[in-house]
């Protein structure tokens, strides 16, 4: 498991992270996260497959991502909030240890800006 002193920052961050090892057992969900997947078990979901919360099409996904494909990033909308998903794998040695989830709400209408 993850150590609180550890991730302290993370509890205040708005946006939903969450973290898995490389069997996609649940090891940190942040206060956002838990919030999030309340309905679920919020923090109760540490130690449980992330798979078991996805649709057959998101688990096929996420077992790309894992095995050090490129992140899946994308929105979605749900009840009138627009949100950005941020998946990729996190390493260990050069070697997938796990994946990361972060989430957070966006605006309808986003800006977009081309830098030089």
């Amino acid at each position: 498991m993850v150590s609180s002193k550890d991730v302290e920052w993370l509890e205040q961050l708005p946006c939903a992270v969450t973290v898995c090892d490389k069997k996609f057992r649940i090891l940190y969900l942040n206060e956002r996260s838990a919030e999030v997947n309340a309905r679920d078990g919020g923090k109760g979901l540490i130690g449980k497959d992330l798979l078991n919360c996805h649709p057959p099409e998101a688990r096929t996904k996420l077992r790309r991502v894992m095995a050090g494909k490129l992140p899946n990033i994308y929105t979605i909308e749900k009840n009138g909030v627009k949100k950005m998903v941020y998946q990729a794998h996190w390493g260990r040695k050069g070697a997938p240890a796990g994946l990361l989830e972060i989430s957070f709400e966006i605006p309808q209408e986003l800006p977009h800006f081309v830098r030089t």
